[in-house]
């Protein structure tokens, strides 16, 4: 089994959206994947999803309410096999806090996405609720690039 991490600041908006759509589609896919989401920062532990992350997913046929944000562990590092960031900054911070041992191998989430690497999911929470459909429909394009990229890989084994 593959453990997929992603991380974005609060874990309220986009890594729950993240976290939602690669078990939708790995389940789709018949893939053996296991996925969570985290926050670099502590202001939402234990909350649930913004209510505009919760009625994008809804509209999409997804439910997140019972997801409950959590910040990112030093121990996620040799827990999960991929840890993607959903923007810069984010993938910045958890390169200064990787251990050196860790098994986990970085990434950001629209490298997986030809023609957008590089590039941030852009973070939704201060702005109009039309940027949660926006997010939505980026980090699905990013979470079918890296299932792609991983499926193969996962083969192989």
């Amino acid at each position: 089994m593959t453990r997929i991490l992603f991380v974005c600041l609060g874990n309220i908006c986009r890594s729950p959206l993240a976290e939602a759509i690669l078990r939708e589609q790995a389940s789709a896919a018949g893939a053996d994947i296991d996925t969570d989401s985290a926050g670099t920062g502590d202001w939402h532990v234990g909350h649930p999803p913004d209510r505009r992350a919760i009625a994008v997913a809804a509209a999409h046929g997804v439910d997140i309410a019972g997801y409950r944000a959590r910040q990112i562990d030093v121990r996620d590092f040799d827990a999960f096999d991929h840890i993607v960031a959903l923007d810069r900054a984010n993938l910045r911070d958890l390169r200064a806090i990787r251990p050196a041992s860790a098994k986990a191998r970085l990434s950001l989430l629209l490298d997986h996405v030809p023609g957008r690497e590089g590039h941030d999911v852009v973070d939704p929470y201060s702005g109009a609720d039309a940027g949660f459909e926006t997010a939505w429909q980026d980090i699905s394009a990013g979470v079918t690039g890296l299932l792609g990229t991983i499926r193969p890989a996962d083969s192989a084994r």
